[in-house]
């Protein structure tokens, strides 16, 4: 990535000001023509959302974008529906025991709406407070109770694919255990058994950056020093015994290369989670040790091999038709290419976490924030903010499944382009709130009170 000039927060105020216009209405279309009955909606084809009927892992997006457009914005008509729909939709994923997507469906919503009312955007209601907070205790001991043991006392939260499966996206869904930590729960088991969720966030944490991450320390083959910080999306165990066995990939090309979207969501959850250790917990300098490395390695490694020169990056670093694009990292991101999509989700994902990384590691590393700021002022301009009324996405380029096919081919066109995802629109969201606070000097944008 090439870092031309600095970005401050407040040379964004005006492009993020007309996203969340954008987003309202948007939000407000949405919600006039889709039926829940449906499932929930994942991502675009031909600028209509679809559903993909999978583990309905997007509903949290669909009703948190509009808590976070009135969080920006104040507009009553969107808390009103969130509160809503969140009421009468999310409760079923609270006591979901089948995924490990908690994080993003019960997080997005009820820890949204709990923090609003923290922050007295919301008036005190001691029961509306009760109920949401009951919601995330709940969520976050279903989701540790997703357990499986990996080798040297480690750990970790199972995908829906079983309990030899660690997918990297869950480090971005230990906020699930963090927030019901923080409000003193535990996960009980037989025997009255008392599990700490801090213990299996943490072990999951050292689990994934030991079992998902590379380090260029020749753990195999490909594993060499230039190319430290590239991440799998999927670690196998062997559970009769409970050992490694090898990395292996669902939406990357292969398990070698680099699923970009897997990629930052390493890079938003190790941060997000170093943030929460600082503020809130007793937490060992190894363990932070461990987590900062495994932040600062996918970091470095997103803006030295994964991205093109304006932080946007193709779906995947070892994409087969990178190489017909020539010297793409000194390019802009062409997601009109008849080779490989972009996927702009990621960028939107990854730029939240370098600038949260920055700001933890403070002021002496500014290299992180400025990354993080000009990715963003990519996002929010074209080819990538949608202004068409007409389509229901925020975030074009966006990819789900490239191996499957999931995505849209426009007419004319070879590769996926031009559509958008719930998760990629909520974390643009997210991201330009965050920064939109910064710029305004008011309080900074976490999970955690």
């Amino acid at each position: 990535m090439t870092l031309d000039r600095t970005i401050q927060p407040a040379d964004l105020l005006k492009t993020i000001d007309r996203l969340f216009e954008l987003a309202i209405a948007k939000v407000r279309g949405l919600a006039s023509e889709w039926n829940p009955e449906q499932g929930a909606p994942v991502f675009t084809a031909a600028g209509r959302y679809t559903s993909r009927g999978w583990t309905e892992w997007t509903a949290g997006f669909q009703w948190g974008m509009a808590i976070l457009a009135y969080d920006a914005t104040g507009e009553a008509k969107m808390l009103d529906y969130a509160r809503q729909r969140c009421t009468r939709h999310i409760p079923r994923h609270v006591t979901h025991f089948g995924v490990h997507d908690h994080g993003f469906n019960v997080v997005s919503t009820f820890g949204n709406l709990r923090r609003l009312m923290l922050e007295k955007k919301i008036p005190e209601n001691e029961w509306e407070l009760a109920f949401y907070e009951l919601a995330l205790k709940a969520s976050g001991a279903v989701q540790a109770r997703r357990w499986s043991c990996a080798e040297g006392d480690l750990g970790y939260i199972y995908s829906f694919n079983g309990p030899h499966s660690l997918f990297v996206d869950t480090m971005r869904t230990l906020r699930s255990l963090a927030l019901a930590h923080q409000l003193g729960h535990v996960l009980m088991l037989e025997n009255d058994r008392e599990v700490s969720l801090l213990d299996r966030l943490v072990l999951h944490g050292r689990t994934t950056a030991r079992f998902n991450l590379f380090y260029g320390e020749k753990r195999d083959h490909y594993d060499v020093p230039p190319l430290g910080g590239r991440t799998a999306h999927e670690a196998i165990f062997n559970v009769n015994d409970d050992h490694f066995r090898c990395p292996s990939s669902q939406q990357g090309y292969s398990p070698f290369s680099t699923w970009t979207r897997g990629l930052a969501w390493a890079i938003l959850g190790f941060a997000e989670q170093l943030e929460f250790f600082s503020a809130r917990c007793n937490i060992s300098p190894q363990v932070m040790a461990e987590f900062q490395r495994a932040a600062t390695a996918t970091a470095d490694f997103y803006l030295d091999h994964a991205t093109a020169s304006d932080g946007i990056p193709y779906w995947d670093t070892g994409a087969p038709g990178l190489r017909d694009l020539g010297d793409w990292q000194t390019k802009l991101a062409d997601p009109f290419n008849d080779f490989e999509p972009v996927d702009s989700s990621a960028a939107a994902i990854a730029a939240q976490g370098l600038i949260r990384l920055g700001r933890f590691l403070g002021p002496a590393d500014k290299r992180y924030q400025r990354a993080g700021m000009a990715i963003a002022a990519a996002l929010l301009s074209e080819p990538y903010l949608c202004s068409d009324r007409k389509h229901q996405g925020l975030l074009l380029h966006s990819v789900y499944h490239r191996p499957k096919g999931w995505d849209y081919v426009p007419p004319g066109r070879k590769i996926p382009c031009g559509e958008s995802s719930m998760w990629g629109d909520y974390h643009l969201l997210e991201l330009s709130l965050m920064i939109r606070r910064m710029a305004k000097n008011e309080l900074y944008l976490k999970f955690f009170d």
